[in-house]
C-alpha cells in the first residue's frame, strides 16, 4: 500500500482549507509537550505562494531553535516570498536563541501569521517589528485552538504560576478505595499507562505525605523512553518521610516540600522546600509560587482526596481528569476530602471537554466554567500584556 506524504496532504488541504496550515501548525507544537518548559510549545509550518508547504518545525525542547527556525532550516530559498504559519507570536528578544522576527525577515518571508499574541512583554513585539519591516503580519487564526495547546505556558505566564491539573481513578460510585483501604488496581491497566502520558507532559508531579505513606509511589514516567521526567514533589508538612521512600531514587529529580519548623535532620542530601503552614498543611499558594520560580510551568496533581481539596479551596486547579471505572464500593474514601465548600451555590461547577473510553474505564476531562470560556477575538494590534517573564 502506498505510504501517503504528510507534507503533500497538508499542501492538498491548504487549497481548500485556508486555515490547514495552521491545525497543523498546532499539531507540531503538541510534540514539545513535556520537552520545552520553561519555554511554551510552538510549531511553525510556511507554505510557498501557490499554497505548498515548503517546511514544517516545531520548538523541541528550552535552549534549542524555535519552530520558525527549523521550518525555515527546511524551507531553503523557498521561504522567500512564502507565509510562515506560527502557533504563537514570533518572539522578538535575544535569549538562548536569536529572535524569531528577526530570522523571518532575513529569510524573505512575504507574510506571518500567528495564532496567538505572545502575552509575555520581554519577547512580544514581533508582529510589530515584522509590520515595519514591510511585512504583513496577522493574529488570531486558530486562537483557541492554539491556546488549548499551549494552555500551561500560557497560564504559568499570566497567572505568575503553575497550571495544575489534577487527575484522580475512582470508582462510578466515587470511591478511590475500599473501606478496608486497598484501591489497587481501581482502574485499568490501559488507564495507568495513560496517566503515564499526562506525567510525561507535565513538568512536575505533586503528592502528600498520605497517599507516601499508603502507596510508596514512584512517580516517574514509565514505558516511554527519552522523556523529561518530571520533578517528584511531596508535600510533607512535619518531614515523615523515610530515607528508603522508593519517590527519593535516582529516577527523577525529587523535591519534597516541609514546614519551615520540620526537623529534616534524618533526610541529608534531599532537595527541601521549606514552606509556611495553612491549616493543617502547607500553603498551596506558597508551593505553586516556589515551583514557578524553580521554572516549573505545568503540574499533575496525583494526591489523594485532602491535597485535592486543599488545591480546589486554593482555586488552584485547572483541569480535572478522572478515570472512571464500572466499579461499584459503597463505602470507602471519595476522589475529594474538604473543599472549604458548604453550600451548593458554592459547588465548583466544571465544563466537560472530553469524554474518551480507555480500556474498560471513561476518561473524563472538565474544567472550570469560567476557563470554559472562548477566547476574545484578537485583532492585529497587541493587546495590553502582564509583567511576567518568559526565559529563553
Amino acid at each position: 500500500m502506498r505510504q501517503e506524504d504528510p507534507v503533500a496532504t497538508h499542501a492538498a488541504q491548504t487549497a481548500h482549507d485556508p486555515s490547514a496550515p495552521m491545525r497543523r501548525a498546532v499539531e507540531l507544537a503538541a510534540r514539545g509537550l513535556g520537552s520545552t518548559s520553561p519555554n511554551p510549545v510552538v510549531g511553525c509550518v510556511i507554505t510557498d505562494p501557490a499554497g505548498k508547504v515548503v517546511g514544517e518545525g516545531w520548538h523541541h525542547r528550552a535552549g534549542g531553535p524555535h519552530a520558525e527556525v527549523h521550518a525555515l532550516r527546511e524551507a531553503g530559498g523557498a521561504a522567500r516570498g512564502a507565509t510562515a504559519y506560527v502557533t504563537l507570536e514570533p518572539c522578538n528578544h535575544t535569549g538562548r536563541t536569536g529572535p524569531c522576527a528577526q530570522a523571518l525577515i532575513e529569510a524573505g518571508v512575504s507574510r506571518v501569521v500567528y495564532a496567538v499574541p505572545d502575552p509575555n512583554p520581554q519577547a512580544s513585539g514581533g508582529g510589530a517589528t515584522l509590520r515595519a519591516a514591510g511585512i504583513e503580519a496577522v493574529a488570531g487564526l486558530l486562537r483557541e485552538e492554539a491556546e488549548e495547546g499551549n494552555v500551561a505556558w500560557l497560564t504559568a505566564v499570566r497567572q505568575g504560576r503553575p497550571y495544575v491539573l489534577w487527575k484522580y481513578a475512582a470508582t462510578l460510585d466515587g470511591r478511590i478505595a475500599a473501606a478496608d483501604g486497598t484501591s489497587r488496581w481501581i482502574s485499568s491497566a490501559a488507564s495507568r499507562a495513560d496517566v503515564h502520558r499526562l506525567r510525561a507532559e507535565a513538568d512536575a508531579v505533586v503528592v502528600g505525605s498520605g497517599t507516601l505513606r499508603a502507596d510508596d509511589p514512584h512517580l516517574a514516567v514509565r514505558g516511554a523512553d527519552g522523556v523529561d521526567q518530571p520533578l517528584r514533589v511531596v508535600l510533607d508538612t512535619h518531614a515523615t518521610i523515610e530515607p528508603g521512600a522508593r519517590v527519593l531514587d535516582d529516577a527523577a529529580p525529587t523535591l519534597i516540600a516541609v514546614a519551615e519548623d520540620a526537623d529534616t535532620r534524618h533526610l541529608p542530601g534531599v532537595d527541601l522546600l521549606r514552606l509556611p503552614r495553612a491549616g493543617r498543611g502547607l500553603s498551596v499558594e506558597a508551593l505553586l509560587a516556589a515551583l514557578h520560580r524553580r521554572g516549573i510551568r505545568s503540574v499533575l496533581l496525583e494526591g489523594g482526596p485532602t491535597l485535592a481539596g486543599a488545591f480546589v479551596a486554593a482555586g488552584a486547579v485547572d483541569r480535572v481528569v478522572g478515570y472512571l471505572a464500572p466499579v461499584l464500593l459503597g463505602a470507602g474514601p471519595t476522589a475529594l476530602a474538604d473543599a472549604g465548600i458548604t453550600t451548593i451555590t458554592d459547588a465548583l461547577r466544571l465544563t466537560i471537554t472530553d469524554s474518551t473510553p480507555v480500556g474498560t474505564d471513561i476518561r473524563i476531562t472538565a474544567v472550570p466554567e469560567a476557563a470554559a470560556v472562548p477566547a476574545e477575538p484578537t485583532a492585529a494590534a497587541d493587546p495590553a500584556r502582564p509583567t511576567v517573564l518568559k526565559e529563553h
